[in-house]
């Protein structure tokens, strides 16, 4: 029996999770239904993109096949990042952008990835409009009103311009950097990106087979890049994942800076510059350490749920530019529409050059406070918090706590878990009162 679920993400995704599971008839229906959508009103321009997996290649000709019928016109860019896609149908003044990646997922996993004309998450009307036209059976328009495809052959040109563009052509000669492409998307733009603009690069993770996409490397397993960073003597190592959304960053050392440490240097970088214009987003996740170091320089941080959908939605909300996840998936709406880790790399490089510092000092102003999560199994979905138990547990943790430390419970969005997270100063005292209150959460959910 196929294994299909729905799932969201901050760029309006509207896709599959296959679990290894390969499933072509959805993703034809799903062509079929949005082309349904975008044909509606003329004759519609879809541009296809994926990463590296090999059930892209099926995919790709089963969307198309899928778009055409519906009467829709397709131009195929290959293997190209995530981002990518959304610049290129700005770029190529299509009506929508799809991409073929599961992002950070292994191989056997796939996934659907819709943008708009310009470059955004598709607004929710349109996602219920495409799941309306998926309920209908596929009516295959008449011949002369099929759509029709053609392959962009210098997209992935375009795009690496494109990058170059959001720094200002900067100049980064003398900067020797590792770039580990988690042999995804990124493999072929981001070495070209880092190399035209002066740096000396040295590359990992550029091998795919279709197999090999987010195996022991990339961002989801930086010890590979720290490994080479500290085996070449480089300045620093960038690492993206699968679809090139996301970045993490090694320093000479071969310390790992997460997104949360990155999102720290972006925002002193354009708060130096009077270019911040209000606050930075995080989420739930977001290491207590960072909001503590924005706080002394005056900028607040506001929470958003964890995804970065939800970072996005704030982001809009109040007209901020700078936003992400200590995963590493950073957007900067200043340059961008979405978040691009090629670009957000060369943000980071921007503001360490402005300050003239290595990637080292420009993190030291902040300190990352402990952080010790455990998953509590649920026998059923169920408000937590509304437990007395529970919510005494968690009063007498923050409390425990203080000012210098938080308590989370997040329930997971894909296993019947709840994660019980705290985090403080003080590693000992953290550890301790996590086991308390995960072993208060768990009692009470035995009786709940």
């Amino acid at each position: 029996m196929t294994k299909e679920k729905q799932y969201f993400g901050t760029d309006g995704i509207r896709g599959f999770v296959g679990e290894g599971v390969i499933n072509p008839e959805f993703v034809l229906k799903l062509g079929w239904a949005a082309g349904r959508f975008f044909a509606s009103e003329g004759r519609g321009k879809i541009l296809i993109g994926k990463d590296t997996r090999i059930s892209g290649y099926m995919f790709e000709a089963v969307l198309e096949a899928g778009l055409s019928a519906a009467g829709c016109d397709c131009l195929l860019v290959g293997p190209m990042p995530t981002p990518a896609i959304a610049y290129l149908t700005r770029a190529f003044h299509a009506d929508a952008g799809i991409v073929i990646s599961a992002s950070h997922n292994p191989y056997f996993d796939n996934g659907i990835k819709f943008f708009s004309s310009e470059g955004t998450k598709l607004p929710d009307a349109i996602e219920l409009a495409i799941e309306a036209e998926l309920a209908k059976p596929i009516r295959t328009v008449s011949s002369d009103e099929l759509g029709k495809a053609w392959r962009i052959s210098d997209a992935g040109g375009r795009y690496v311009e494109f990058c170059k563009s959001t720094a200002g052509y900067a100049d980064l000669e003398g900067l020797h950097i590792v770039v580990d492409c988690a042999n995804g998307a990124t493999y072929d733009v981001a070495p070209k990106v880092f190399r035209e603009l002066g740096a000396e690069v040295t590359t990992i993770g550029v091998t795919p087979d279709g197999l090999n996409i987010n195996e022991n490397v990339g961002s989801t397993h930086p010890s590979a890049l720290q490994k080479a960073v500290l085996d070449h003597e480089a300045d620093l190592g960038i690492a993206f994942d699968g679809d090139g959304d996301r970045l993490l960053m090694v320093d000479s050392a071969g310390e790992l800076v997460d997104g949360d440490e990155l999102l720290y240097i972006l925002a002193m970088y354009l708060h130096r510059k009077g270019r911040l214009g209000g606050g930075v987003v995080g989420t739930l996740m977001t290491n207590l350490g960072l909001e503590n170091a924005l706080k002394k320089e005056g900028i607040a941080l506001v929470r958003a749920k964890v995804g970065d959908r939800y970072v996005l939605e704030q982001l809009q909300q109040h007209q901020w530019v700078l936003g992400g996840e200590n995963s590493g998936h950073i957007v900067c709406q200043y340059v961008t529409t979405t978040g691009d880790g090629i670009v957000s790399a060369l943000q980071v490089l921007l503001a360490l050059k402005d300050a003239d510092q290595t990637l080292q000092e420009a993190k030291s102003g902040m300190r990352k406070y402990p952080q010790v999560m455990i998953n509590v199994r649920l026998a059923k979905k169920q408000n937590l918090t509304a437990l007395p138990e529970v919510a005494e547990a968690v009063a007498q943790a923050e409390a425990i706590l203080g000012e210098k430390g938080r308590v989370l419970l997040r329930p997971s969005g894909t296993e019947p878990v709840v994660r019980v997270m705290v985090e403080g100063e003080d590693i000992t005292l953290v550890k301790r009162t996590c086991q308390e209150l995960a072993k208060a959460v768990e009692a009470a959910v035995e009786t709940a």
